[in-house]
């Protein structure tokens, strides 16, 4: 079964011999071979760039300022932690499960990169990247090279995530705990000082018998009493003018009534007229009566005025004190209460907190050292396994070994344990025969690196969660029989994964799903690299150009290869 996440298309613009090239690669195991120089390594420096690397000015086309490489990539059967993750970084969600990936630098030293159309920073760009890719040879992204992977692979070789998982549930549980134990431990001092201080913020806020809902209306309220001298002598003008003057503006629109009705007696079209001063008149005696009712409200006595204004006050103070808005104020008096009674009820709880710490410590130390000894019983059947492979690929002689480290095993007692468990893993390789193992990271040659990172990837297709893998280099120094057991192993994980594979090799690249050719072409007095996808007879030039030959034999060997 092909997976559903892999790289579906990638577009480079001004990249080295690239001008604009856009690939659209498959499922599955895709071979790409091509002339020395001709540009195959620039395929994987573009994936590179995209994924977070380091930029080399030095690449970007002659004459160009900008350069920028576009992936899509779909991740319709990722996990869900990796749109966790997305979110949790600020980014657009993937839209109908494609994750779009751009990355543009320039000659001046800007760095922009996008995902999904948000912009992001270069961290996060290549935190991405260990999600989704491994690239094994001289560019290198290789996550079975930092130990806290190489212990998930182990864990998920071997069957124990449900063992992990369990293991994480009780750490984390204590780590609550803890947290919570270590709010309650303090000196007596400053015990007694936040008992004092916690009563106090309680009873000030609990006695003030505050609302949300008073806030708006408490505020108008204020502003009326520490206004209410002007608001009277601004009610009395507004009166003057509508009833109490001579003429008033009710005298006035009764003036108008007497005038209006001798028009109707000559006109009767001006009855009209009529109703709207009948309806005015109406209005200013509604006004009248309401400033007579607006200026009632004002005559507060100085007791009403005092409360007001002694709790607006008290009001503001809170605020200054606990919080922004009433709300806030209310909220901190809801937390301090609850952190009160805590504090009142301490003994008691340390006494519980601790019976809970004590049982949960005992059972992540059970679970952690039965989680060492499951790995230990697991690391002897995986180096096996992979020894396996690399005698296939050509390592008759070399040795791969998994060392774990349990500090319980070292006279350190309890040892404190990680959601991880106790151990210290490295995965360790020893290429010829009298040589010391060495982590993985110190193997120097990047073609050894490539074929234990190809083994490796055998043994761990099922488990591994890394769903789309390059390979450069991994045929080099191969020959013969290994080159055929290279590109079978790479047709085999293709399987589960996605592979790309620069190849120099025949049998390794007759092997794969598709076939890309790189070649460069002279356009205008300029040299351009293109890709394109082989079909059945192109792709048998190509091997047998690559095996070395244009007349029949090579050609029938070709035939062969990709019968076989």
């Amino acid at each position: 079964m092909r997976s559903g996440r892999m790289l579906t298309d990638l577009r480079i613009k001004n990249l080295a011999l690239v001008d604009d090239l856009s690939i659209e690669f498959g499922s599955g195991y895709n071979a790409v071979t091509g002339e020395t120089g001709a540009g195959k390594s620039i395929i994987i420096g573009a994936l590179g760039l995209v994924l977070g690397e380091r930029a080399d000015r030095t690449l970007l086309r002659d004459g160009n300022e900008q350069c920028s490489v576009e992936a899509i990539i779909d991740v319709s059967t990722i996990a869900e932690d990796f749109h966790h993750y997305l979110e949790s970084s600020g980014l657009e969600p993937c839209e109908s499960n494609q994750l779009l990936l751009k990355r543009i630098f320039s000659a001046s030293g800007a760095n922009r990169q996008f995902v999904n159309g948000s912009p992001t920073s270069l961290s996060v760009l290549s935190s991405i990247g260990e999600w989704l890719v491994d690239i094994h040879g001289p560019h290198d992204h290789q996550s079975l090279l930092k130990s806290s992977r190489q212990l998930e692979i182990l864990d998920a070789y071997g069957g124990l995530e449900n063992q992990r998982k369990e293991l994480a549930v009780s750490v984390d549980y204590l780590s609550d705990l803890e947290n919570r134990k270590s709010e309650l431990v303090v000196d007596e001092d400053a015990y007694a000082r936040e008992l004092d201080l916690l009563r106090f913020q309680v009873d000030e806020i609990e006695s003030a018998q505050l609302s949300e809902d008073e806030e708006d209306g408490l505020e108008q309220s204020f502003r009326r009493v520490t206004n209410s001298a002007r608001l009277a002598e601004l009610v009395g003008e507004v009166k003057a003018l509508v009833s109490d003057s001579e003429p008033s503006s009710y005298d006035l629109i009764l003036g108008a009534g007497r005038l209006i009705n001798e028009m109707v007696n000559v006109d009767e079209g001006a009855e009209d007229l009529l109703d709207q001063q009948s309806q005015i008149s109406e209005q200013i005696n509604d006004l009248s009566a309401a400033l007579e009712d607006y200026c009632d409200r004002l005559n507060l006595d100085p007791d009403q005025m005092r409360e007001v204004e002694d709790r607006y006050n008290l009001v503001q103070s809170l605020k200054r004190k606990y919080g922004a808005s009433l709300k806030a104020v209310i909220d901190f008096g809801s937390k301090a209460s609850v952190r009160l009674k805590k504090l009142e009820n301490r003994d008691e709880e340390l006494v519980d907190l601790n019976k809970k710490i004590d049982t949960i410590s005992d059972k992540i130390q059970k679970q952690g050292r039965r989680l060492s000894e499951a790995r230990k019983e697991v690391a002897p059947k995986l180096v096996v396994e992979a020894e396996k492979q690399l005698n296939d690929l050509g390592f008759l002689q070399s040795r791969f070994d998994v060392e774990i480290v349990d500090p319980n095993e070292l006279g350190q007692g309890s040892a404190s344990v990680s959601r991880n468990g106790f151990d210290q893993i490295e995965f360790l390789f020893a290429p010829n025969p009298g040589e010391p193992f060495k982590p993985l990271k110190s193997i120097a040659s990047s073609g050894e690196m490539a074929r234990v990172m190809l083994a490796l990837k055998t043994v761990l297709s099922s488990q591994d969660s890394i769903p789309i893998l390059v390979f450069d280099e991994v045929d080099a120094n191969v020959g013969g029989e290994t080159a055929t057991v290279v590109g079978q192993k790479m047709n085999k994980i293709g399987e589960k994964r996605q592979v790309l594979c620069i190849t120099h090799l025949a049998p390794v690249a007759a092997t794969g799903s598709r076939h890309y050719l790189v070649e460069k072409e002279v356009d205008n007095g300029r040299t351009h690299t293109k890709v394109r996808l082989l079909n059945s007879t192109t792709r048998i030039d190509e091997l047998t150009r690559m095996l070395g030959g244009s007349g029949d034999a090579a050609r029938q060997h070709a035939e062969e290869l990709l019968k076989s």
